[in-house]
């Protein structure tokens, strides 16, 4: 079992912007951004890197294909989180707030979420790698036809995860809190723990039409 390789996002001399003016398409470099907001912003193609952002509120931004690089994101709020086909790379979340956040077809590497609550996080067609998810509240988070290597869900509480037609290496769901899982027949590659093989075999014993008398 191969934990996620993580480096700390290491940032120095940032200058503050209490006032951006963000547009699409455009690269930030350096910027320390407090209690900013971008609700309801076209930003396509933006490029933040080596920024530092708090309290920043994306509540129906508009984000695909939008790119964060060596970024710490602490307290992010977003109702609806419109960020697909986004790239992450060496970025850390702290108790983020979101509700819809559609996230599919992104490329993650290096990233961590620490705390938070999400409700739902679709990252279907995504390409995760080196991710750590830690003490955090997710409702749904649907992986189906995404490849993970190199992910740990530690200390969480998942209502529901999809997994169909996922494929996973070292994809570590110990100490989590599994309500409901789908795609069964996609499960190689993932670890758990005894008390979650418990919970999860009768939902593997109907997949496979077992009968236990």
């Amino acid at each position: 079992m191969r934990p996620p390789r993580l480096a700390p996002v290491r940032l120095d001399g940032l200058r503050d912007d209490a006032s951006p003016d963000f547009r699409a398409g455009e690269r930030y470099d350096g910027v320390r951004y407090s209690r900013a907001a971008a609700d309801g912003l076209e930003l396509g193609g933006i490029v933040f890197a080596e920024c530092a952002f708090s309290g920043v509120s994306f509540n129906e931004t508009q984000l695909r294909g939008a790119s964060f690089r060596d970024c710490r994101v602490d307290e992010a709020y977003a109702p609806v989180l419109t960020a697909a086909r986004s790239t992450l790379h060496d970025v850390e979340f702290s108790n983020p707030r979101w509700g819809s956040a559609e996230l599919y077809g992104s490329g993650w590497q290096s990233v961590r979420i620490d705390g938070g609550k999400l409700d739902y996080v679709n990252l279907r067609g995504s390409r995760l790698a080196d991710v750590l998810v830690s003490d955090c509240i997710i409702n749904e988070l649907d992986l189906g036809s995404a490849t993970a290597a190199r992910v740990a869900l530690r200390n969480c509480t998942i209502g529901s995860l999809d997994l169909s037609g996922a494929t996973l290496q070292d994809f570590d769901l110990r100490g989590t809190d599994l309500r409901s899982i789908s795609g069964l027949g996609n499960l190689a590659g993932v670890v758990i723990d005894d008390y979650q093989l418990g919970l999860i075999a009768p939902l593997l014993a109907a997949h496979l039409g077992l009968v236990v008398a």
